[in-house]
């Protein structure tokens, strides 16, 4: 044995050939924390001056070679300053140099995922074999920041500029073939040859047959394209980065500049560049926010892991009602292999449902993302049916049918006399209350909602809406069923309107109030896409369906009256009147039309633009900044009461259901992280100044206080990781 570490063992696998072998102790993934780091720098320092190595080889004791950095480790580490930043990034970068410097041929032998830091380890060795199932790449856009341990200056190097700026600005995972052709690796091998080719490769370069110091001068100089290849090169790739990442997400642009800067400069120089520039965006509230939703995300994870004891397995589900939100269900359940009845009582709409399904998967198809074969093994696991009969034996059942509780209720109790005992029973509703509907039911106990998001392909929020008799076992096999067909289930208290709904509709009761003081939707919509949202209210609204909107609306006021009733409701009730129910019927705030490719694009209706000015007598100015309070601060006071309430159990289960439920903007870390940044005596306030208009903007209770106190929801409720 030449090194013995916790996470690194180093020994001859024969008389010239040393492994290098990751294996994290009590992890079921390898990552780069700062002790293996540690055990990694002393490795190679033993490993150069190990007179009998003549070759080294990189390879994992786990499926998986190595998923990245610990991003546990991340919030602590940019709370740092700049300067040591840039330190602990030199740092690690000697350690990867070392290895890149070593005396002797080297190369990674890549049998799963080797991410981030992961890959940037394998960019520093000579050679890379992958084999056909793993995946490489550098995902740290995603995070708000850019490869920070030499994959700017080292992937271009490999790859060439256009491949790498695509590479680490596009953050992909990269499958093998496609490696392969771009260069980032140099073969592809099957799992029991991987150990073998390495022994094969390094063999050859001992004896002179292939030539890893040309390989690597490449590496450690200067990037080899001339000052007018490199303008033309850059300059492109900003103007088209720059509108793909838009002003909010400056990593992929910085990432550009900083490999600009650092082409002309040889690997030393190149890195300390490089470092300067991850420090910069390392500080940025982006990242610290873009971290905080993975963090959020892996809490999550644990969330779902802790209840899969008391899971029963679900091998087959049904779904009840078909449609396009039936037919979405059942092509989510089927696509993730989990066999799935489709039933109805019209053949229409079976059918209906069906071409939802295969609509979704011909568009797979079409983009290469699935065979053909592969699409009719997903259509097989759906059996569409017209009887009870074929639900009999199913694990779990979602109700979809149309969002009536006295229809729902009778679904509910005819389904429940027709599967096993031990079947769950869920449904998926909106809006209607499940302590309601579960009074349908003979056993409450086994049926909970199960909330999904239109499109369902799309969305990846699930909410699990526990009911005052649900039990345990109920949520956690619903939970398990969600994760399995690759949704996010987030588990939330019954009340009118669930969580994402509950706090969805004070933003357009604040985005109603706008239209009756003589705002003009089309520019509030501008603003608030400026601000991040993906579509302004407006549109958001059109989406949803002005019907389904007024519906709900009326379920808000009923459930919350003092606070929701008459708020903002003219404009959706002019709407619903007019019949202009949105994209449905492609009439509401927009007119709609199909372009070329079949999508539906919005276009100016000047008649509803005339019959909402009607709205207001006298319009009044706002600023863009007002209109924004307007409509982000009764959506967030909304997510403060249901935390206050318990509605949902802590505040990353809040922002993460309102990132993946509704789109909100990312980079501002979910709505109690935003007021946290915003300062909690600063959103009350903001609020304090607007309440005289609507009731929407009074603070609760419990977030005045933690104002008062100069707290936080993740400083007080829950640990940022």
């Amino acid at each position: 044995m030449i090194y013995a570490g916790n996470a690194i063992q180093v020994e001859m696998h024969d008389q010239q050939l040393a492994k290098l072998t990751f294996d994290l102790k009590d992890q079921s993934v390898n990552k780069l924390n700062a002790a293996i780091l540690v055990e990694l720098e002393q490795a190679l320092t033993t490993l150069s001056s190990a007179d009998q190595v003549k070759g080294l080889m990189l390879t994992s004791a786990k499926p998986t070679f190595i998923v990245g950095a610990d991003i546990t480790e991340f919030l602590t580490f940019f709370g740092t300053s700049e300067e040591v930043l840039i330190e602990t990034n030199m740092r690690v970068n000697a350690t990867f140099s070392a290895l890149e410097d070593l005396p002797f041929p080297t190369v990674s032998l890549i049998n799963g995922l080797a991410l981030g830091g992961g890959f940037e380890v394998c960019l520093s060795t000579d050679y890379r074999i992958m084999t056909p199932a793993a995946k490489v790449g550098l995902p740290e856009v995603k995070l708000g920041i850019f490869p920070g341990w030499g994959g700017t200056v080292r992937l271009p190097r490999v790859i060439g500029l256009d491949n790498a700026v695509e590479w680490i600005c596009g953050a992909g995972e990269k499958k093998a073939e496609a490696a392969l052709k771009d260069g980032a690796v140099d073969a592809i091998v099957g799992d029991d040859q991987l150990l073998d080719a390495g022994v094969h490769l390094l063999n050859q370069c001992i004896a002179g047959d292939l030539d890893y110091q040309t390989k690597r001068a490449t590496k450690i100089a200067k990037l080899a394209l001339g000052p007018m290849e490199q303008m033309m090169a850059f300059e492109t790739s900003k103007g088209f980065v720059a509108g793909k990442a838009g002003p909010h997400y400056p990593s992929p642009i910085t990432a550009i500049k900083t490999m600009q800067k650092h082409a002309g400069m040889s690997r030393d120089k190149a890195l300390a560049v490089e470092a300067k520039g991850f420090a910069k965006m390392a500080k940025t509230p982006v990242a610290a926010n873009l971290v905080g939703i993975f963090l959020a995300d892996q809490y999550l994870k644990r969330t779902v892991k802790a209840l899969a004891p008391n899971a029963a397995k679900v091998e087959q589900a049904a779904v009840l009602g078909a449609g396009i939100m039936g037919g979405g269900i059942a092509y989510q359940s089927a696509y993730k292999g989990v066999p799935i009845v489709m039933k109805d009582i019209a053949e229409p709409a079976i059918q209906l449902g069906l071409d939802e399904a295969t609509s979704i998967l011909e568009k797979r198809v079409s983009r290469g993302r699935m065979k053909p074969t592969q699409m009719a093994k997903v259509l097989n696991n759906i059996r569409p049916t017209l009887n009870y009969a074929d639900v009999a034996n199913v694990d779990l059942v979602v109700e979809a049918v149309v969002e009536n509780p006295k229809i729902k209720g009778i679904v509910l109790a005819e389904v429940e006399g027709q599967v096993k005992d031990s079947a769950v029973i869920t449904s998926n509703t909106s809006t209607i209350s499940i302590d309601l509907l579960a009074t349908s039911l003979k056993d409450p106990s086994r049926f909970c909602g199960m909330h999904f998001f239109n499109p369902v392909h799309k969305m990846p929020l699930v909410e699990v809406i526990r009911g005052q008799h649900t039990n345990e076992a109920t949520i956690a096999t619903t939970v398990a069923y969600a994760n399995a067909i690759g949704k996010k289930p987030v588990v939330v208290n019954d009340c009118p309107g669930f969580f994402v709904n509950r706090v969805l509709f004070p933003y357009f009761g604040g985005f109603g109030i706008l239209l009756e003081q003589g705002q003009d939707f089309r520019r509030v919509d501008k603003v608030m896409e400026r601000f991040g949202w993906p579509m302004g209210p407006a549109y958001l609204l059109d989406v949803v369906g002005l019907d389904t909107a007024h519906h709900a609306q009326a379920v808000m006021a009923e459930g919350f009256p003092e606070r929701m009733a008459g708020q903002g409701e003219a404009a959706v009730d002019l709407m619903h009147n007019q019949q202009r129910f949105g994209q449905k019927n492609k009439l509401g705030f927009y007119a709609y039309e199909k372009d070329k490719k079949g999508r539906l694009k919005k276009q100016v209706d000047e008649t509803i633009v005339t019959k909402l000015a009607a709205l207001c007598a006298n319009p009044i100015e706002l600023s863009d900044e007002q209109i924004i309070d307007y409509l982000m601060i009764p959506l967030c006071l909304e997510v403060a009461r249901c935390i206050e309430e318990n509605i949902v159990a802590s505040p990353a289960e809040a922002d993460l259901a309102l990132v993946y439920g509704i789109g909100f903007p990312p980079f501002l870390g979910g709505a109690l992280k935003y007021m946290d940044s915003l300062g909690l005596q600063h959103v009350c306030d903001k609020a304090d100044a607007l309440v005289g208009i609507s009731p929407l903007y009074q603070v609760p209770a419990q977030m005045r206080a933690m104002a008062a106190q100069g707290e936080t929801f993740y400083g007080k409720l829950q640990p940022a990781n």
